[in-house]
C-alpha cells in the first residue's frame, strides 16, 4: 500500500503546523478587526496583511511542492501497476449514490433498462449504454438492476468491473474474472491473452450479464469487448456507463442509449430526506430549508447527496439556513463545474483532521479497494490524529464520518 517516505512525512506534518497557525492567525485577525481591539488599527492592520500575504504565499508553495511530490508517487504506482501483479482492483458490489441501498426516482429509466435486459432477443450479445454526465446516477441505475430479482434469474452468469479514467485491461479482467472463478494468486500473475482465453471460456455456451462502469475511450471497448464470445451466447447483455457520447454510439452501434436525466423537484427533495435524515421523518420546521437546498442542487444526485451528508450530523436550524447560504454561492447548473464546486463545499466544511485524513486517500490509484484496517493504520503511522489514546477508535470514527458525508464510498462490508 503507499505510504509517505519519512521525509515526505516530516514535511506534511510541518505543512499541517503552517495551515493550523495560519487558521489560529485568521480567526484573530477577525476577532480583532470586528471587536475594534487593534491599538493604532491603520498601521497594525498594514502589518497584519502582510503577515498573512506571506504566511499565505509560504503555505501555498509549500503545498504546490508537496503535491507535486505526491503527484511523482502516484505516476510511480500506477506504473507499477502496469508492469507487475495486479494486488488490488475495483470490487464488484461498489456502492455508490446509495441511500438504504435504494433507489429515489427513476421509475421509468429503470423499467427501460430491466426491458432491455430481460426482452427477447436472438443476436449476438446486445449492448446498451448508459450515458450522461458525472455524479447523475449512472452507475446506481445500472446496479438496481443488476440486483434485481429478474435479473438474478435470468442470467448463468453475472459479473461487474469498474474502468475509470486510468483504465488496465489486465485489472478489468481480473474484475470480470473474481465473479466466475475461485482466484489465486497464480491467475493474477497470467498475461492479457491468457486472461482473455480464460473469460472467453469462463463464457462459453452461458448466458451472461456484463457491466462495464463508467467507460472512457472507444479503445477500451474495443480491447475488452474481444474478450466476450457471442456464439451460442443468445440473451446475454453488456450494459454500460459513460460520460462520453463517442462511446455510447461506437459501442451501442445497433441501439439508442439510455440517456439519464436531473431528478425534478420531488425527487431530489425525496432524496435529501432520504440522505439526510434516514429513517427519521424530516421534521416540519425543516420542510422549508430543506426544500430550498434540495432546489439549489439542481437535480444531480451526486450534489444532493454530498450536501445531504453535510448536515446529517447538524440538527440546529442556523447550520442548516448557513449551508443553504453556502450552497448558493458555490453550486452552480454549469454541468462541467457542479460536482467539483460541491465536492469543494462540503471540504470547506470538514474540520483539519478530516481534511487531512481525507487529501490522504489521493495517494492511491483511481478505483482502488483500500482495506479499512490498513488505511485506518496508515492514518495513525502518519500521525494525521493528534490522540494519545485509542487511536484506532478515534480513525474509525474520522472514517465514519466521510462515509456519512458521501466523501467516501463503501465497497463491502464483512
Amino acid at each position: 500500500m503507499p505510504s509517505l517516505s519519512c521525509d515526505q512525512r516530516e514535511k506534511f506534518c510541518a505543512l499541517r503546523e503552517k495551515v493550523s497557525s495560519l487558521e489560529v492567525f485568521v480567526k484573530n485577525f477577525e476577532k480583532n478587526n470586528v471587536s475594534g481591539e487593534i491599538t493604532d488599527f491603520e498601521v497594525e492592520k498594514k502589518k497584519a496583511r502582510r503577515r498573512f500575504r506571506q504566511s499565505l504565499q509560504q503555505v501555498a508553495e509549500d503545498i504546490d511542492r508537496i503535491w507535486k511530490e505526491s503527484t511523482k508517487i502516484q505516476d510511480k504506482g500506477k506504473q507499477a501497476s502496469k508492469e507487475s501483479t495486479v494486488q488490488e482492483f475495483p470490487s464488484s458490489s461498489k456502492d455508490i449514490l446509495n441511500v438504504e441501498n435504494s433507489m429515489v426516482g427513476r421509475d421509468d429509466q429503470k423499467e427501460r433498462l430491466l426491458e432491455d435486459l430481460t426482452g427477447s432477443y436472438s443476436g449476438e450479445p446486445k449492448v446498451i449504454p448508459i450515458v450522461g454526465m458525472g455524479g447523475i446516477g449512472k452507475t446506481t441505475l445500472a446496479k438496481e438492476a443488476y440486483n434485481h430479482d429478474s435479473i438474478l434469474r435470468r442470467f448463468d452468469v453475472r459479473a461487474w468491473a469498474t474502468v475509470s479514467q486510468q483504465h488496465n485491461i489486465k485489472e478489468i479482467m481480473l474484475s470480470l474474472l473474481q465473479s466466475m472463478i475461485k482466484m489465486d494468486d497464480t491467475v493474477k500473475t497470467k498475461g492479457e491473452a491468457e486472461l482473455a482465453d480464460m473469460l472467453k471460456k469462463s463464457l462459453k455456451r452461458k448466458r451472461y450479464l456484463i457491466v462495464l462502469d463508467d467507460i472512457w475511450s472507444c479503445e477500451v471497448w474495443v480491447g475488452v469487448s474481444l474478450c466476450f464470445p457471442t456464439e451460442d451466447n443468445a440473451g446475454s447483455r453488456i450494459p454500460l456507463t459513460t460520460r462520453n457520447n463517442e462511446v455510447a454510439c461506437y459501442a451501442g452501434i445497433e441501439n439508442l442509449p439510455l440517456r439519464m436525466s436531473f431528478l425534478d423537484q420531488d425527487e431530489s427533495c425525496s432524496l435529501f430526506k432520504s440522505a439526510a435524515f434516514a429513517r427519521e421523518a424530516l421534521p416540519s420546521e425543516y420542510e422549508n430549508i430543506g426544500k430550498q437546498i434540495a432546489d439549489e442542487c439542481h437535480g444531480l444526485p451526486l450534489t444532493i447527496v454530498v450536501v445531504a451528508g453535510l448536515l446529517k450530523s447538524k440538527r440546529a436550524i442556523e447550520d442548516w439556513e448557513n449551508v443553504a447560504k453556502d450552497v448558493k454561492l458555490f453550486v452552480t447548473n454549469d454541468p462541467d463545474k457542479q460536482c467539483s464546486r460541491v465536492l469543494r463545499l462540503s471540504y470547506n466544511h470538514l474540520t483539519s483532521d478530516l481534511k487531512t485524513c481525507l487529501l490522504h486517500f489521493g495517494i492511491f490509484l483511481e478505483d482502488s479497494d483500500i482495506p479499512v484496517k490498513r488505511f485506518v493504520r496508515s492514518w495513525m503511522a502518519e500521525g494525521f490524529l493528534q490522540l494519545e489514546n485509542d487511536l484506532e477508535g478515534e480513525a474509525e470514527k474520522c472514517l465514519q464520518e466521510l462515509v456519512d458525508r458521501c466523501l467516501v464510498l463503501v465497497g463491502k462490508k464483512s
